[in-house]
């Protein structure tokens, strides 16, 4: 999901009110609630690597890696806008049970790695909520159409990446510590980071467009998809800083 497809036409289809409206500390409270429902099977994935049963965290990262793809595609998909409360919640935890086993590979090979990229996740989702607040980087078209190319771009290199690896190939460089590889990674997480600049211009749209408050777990979905991602590419771009000292 990417909310630079969330344009003034989504608002134009969403205004009818039923309800009391969304406001953008509503949807923080939910963000935060989303994360503590990632965080906590996040830490049971986790553990249970570090514990001697890796084939059972192995199952969970899998499984909830594909149970949140499904959830996010129902999530943006989905018009009845009262089953948001329930999607949101099922998808930070299918994606918590990913990233624990996600994060207990690479902090088996590099150690420190889990809170050094924490760390600069959070830094950041911060930054980019200042360069926002203060107009620095505005949402504007032209930057959205840039998002939306660049995201495209990264998406056909994953999958031809997945197609080729069935085949024991690979895209010379890209997925390495060389330089490239560094390079590219540089690149996806600066797209990452982009994307929660219109997050958080959907947010505020939806407190200024006076949408249903059902809107805030929305807004809070489209943060977590966007930090996962995040989280999951800086994790990348440390592995590939620490593979070449």
């Amino acid at each position: 999901m990417s909310n630079p497809v969330l344009n003034d036409n989504f608002f134009e289809r969403e205004q009818a009110l039923e309800s009391s409206p969304m406001t953008v500390s509503g949807a923080i409270n939910k963000t935060l609630i989303l994360l503590l429902a990632l965080i906590i099977p996040a830490i049971y994935t986790f553990s249970l690597v570090f514990a001697g049963f890796a084939d059972k965290a192995q199952l969970l990262t899998m499984g909830g890696a594909i149970v949140g793809f499904v959830i996010a595609l129902v999530m943006i998909f989905c018009r009845n806008k009262n089953l948001f409360k329930y999607l949101a919640p099922a998808y930070a935890v299918a994606e918590g049970f990913f990233v624990g086993g996600i994060s207990a590979f690479f902090e088996a090979s590099w150690a420190g790695i889990i809170m050094q990229a924490v760390i600069a996740t959070l830094v950041t989702v911060f930054f980019m909520l200042g360069m926002f607040k203060t107009g620095l980087i505005r949402a504007t078209e032209k930057l959205r159409s840039v998002v939306l190319i660049s995201m495209s771009s990264i998406v056909a290199i994953y999958v031809i990446q997945f197609v080729a690896s069935f085949f024991g190939r690979s895209i010379p460089q890209i997925f390495t510590a060389t330089p490239i590889g560094i390079v590219f990674s540089l690149f996806v997480v600066a797209i990452a980071a982009l994307n929660l600049i219109f997050d958080f211009e959907f947010i505020q749209k939806g407190e200024e467009r006076m949408l249903d408050r059902e809107y805030e777990w929305y807004g809070a979905f489209g943060l977590m998809v966007t930090i996962v991602w995040l989280y999951i590419e800086i994790l990348k771009l440390i592995a590939k800083l620490n593979s070449r000292e």
